[in-house]
């Protein structure tokens, strides 16, 4: 990989070549190189900008696997200490429901304005000045509280059957009026931005475009190198939004090869800090949340790692390829198989396991006794492989 010319215009000047982009992609994302154990999981959380929530638990939830993969095996009571307490973050809509560092709470400003502008959620309520106002003052006196705290979250129906200071409150944390910056048990706490947001970042209103400056910045310093549509979805803008942005985002125009049709080079902007020094170090071997920040996005994932997945969670079991909840497995900085993981009791099960290569077994084993110890597992067991030709060696690597 070459360096960047000191002067780069808005043309590429710098070609990559895809096992380049994959490296740098990796170092990104805290997955090559050196852990920064001492920064934990608060630090790792600002350096990627966004880690998704998602109500499904196997070994753990995968805002815990997230930072498990990066930093191998941080307790999970500190990791949910440092998400939920301390006042450094607060959950809301960026990629999908995340958590957020707090110094990015002026950044959404552009998101709680389009909330306001449109003047309603999907969920429309019957008085909404009055729920509102009822669920700001009982935040007000009471402190921070959950949906059941405040009265029930449903109206005793279906799931998504809220209730009426549900939808009041959802709403009052999509304009910004009330904040998460806590679960417990999975629910959300909900209290008054002016009590939880620090002041500082509070009394900034940033414009639209300023926003979207930044975050395109912050996307493109945790992608590394990325498409325009990669930088879209990081945090979900729109197309125009990234288009306006890019020009003053200090990014860096460059081709990269082989991420085009048929395997030419494709543009493509990169990190300026990124392209500064060659991306080696250590490689982690570890298993991979489907949420991981790292593979969250299909086409990305295929162009840069070869690889086709998607979360089969949702799938018929019987047209399930992978599992329930298959989890990529990284090794050596590629994507080289996949575990279906459950747990039954004191035992990590592996119900269905694929591999690109026999080579490859050590590895595997290795992710599934670390993945096993972390959560208190003593030991693991594999219900189906690929190629049960492997078997005895990979028992044997197990022991």
């Amino acid at each position: 990989m070459s360096t960047l010319p000191a002067a780069a215009g808005p043309a590429p000047t710098l070609t990559l070549r895809a096992d380049d982009a994959r490296r740098i992609a990796l170092r990104a994302q805290g997955l090559l190189g050196a852990p920064d154990r001492r920064a934990g999981v608060r630090g790792l959380l600002r350096r990627l900008g966004s880690v998704q929530l998602d109500t499904i638990s196997v070994l753990a939830r995968s805002h815990e696997l997230v930072p498990y993969a990066r930093l191998g095996a941080v307790g999970r009571e500190a990791v949910e200490t440092a998400y939920w307490s301390g006042g450094g973050s607060f959950e809301y809509w960026s990629h999908a429901a995340c958590v957020l560092p707090v110094e990015e709470w002026p950044l959404f400003s552009f998101r709680r304005r389009a909330f306001l502008a449109r003047g309603h959620r999907w969920h429309r309520m019957e008085d909404g000045a009055r729920s509102c106002a009822e669920v700001l003052a009982r935040l007000r006196a009471d402190g921070p509280l959950t949906a059941t705290d405040l009265g029930g979250a449903k109206k005793g129906g279906v799931w998504w059957d809220w209730s009426e200071t549900k939808i009041a409150v959802e709403w009052l944390l999509d304009t910004g009026q009330v904040v998460c910056t806590e679960r417990r048990g999975w629910k959300r706490v909900y209290d008054l931005t002016e009590r939880a947001v620090p002041d500082q970042l509070l009394g900034l209103d940033p414009d639209d475009t300023a926003c979207f400056r930044q975050l395109v910045r912050q996307s493109g310093a945790a992608l590394g190198v990325a498409t325009h549509k990669d930088l879209t979805d990081y945090h979900r803008l729109k197309a125009d939004q990234v288009d306006a942005a890019l020009p003053d985002s200090g990014l860096v125009p460059v081709l990269v090869e082989g991420w085009g049709r048929a395997g030419t080079a494709a543009p493509a902007w990169a990190d300026p800090a990124a392209l500064d020094t060659e991306p080696r170090g250590r490689h982690r071997t570890t298993l991979l949340s489907p949420f991981d920040s790292l593979i969250w996005d299909r086409a990305r994932t295929e162009r840069i790692f070869g690889l086709s997945h998607r979360l089969e969670a949702y799938t018929p079991r019987e047209k399930r390829l992978h599992g329930y909840f298959a989890m990529p497995l990284l090794s050596g900085g590629r994507l080289i198989g996949r575990v279906d993981p459950a747990r039954d009791k004191q035992t990590m099960v592996a119900r269905q396991i694929s591999l690109d290569s026999p080579a490859q077994l050590p590895a595997l084993a290795q992710a599934l006794r670390e993945a096993a110890d972390w959560v208190g597992c003593d030991a693991v067991r594999v219900e189906r492989l690929h190629d049960e030709a492997l078997r005895p060696a990979l028992e044997k690597l197990l022991g």
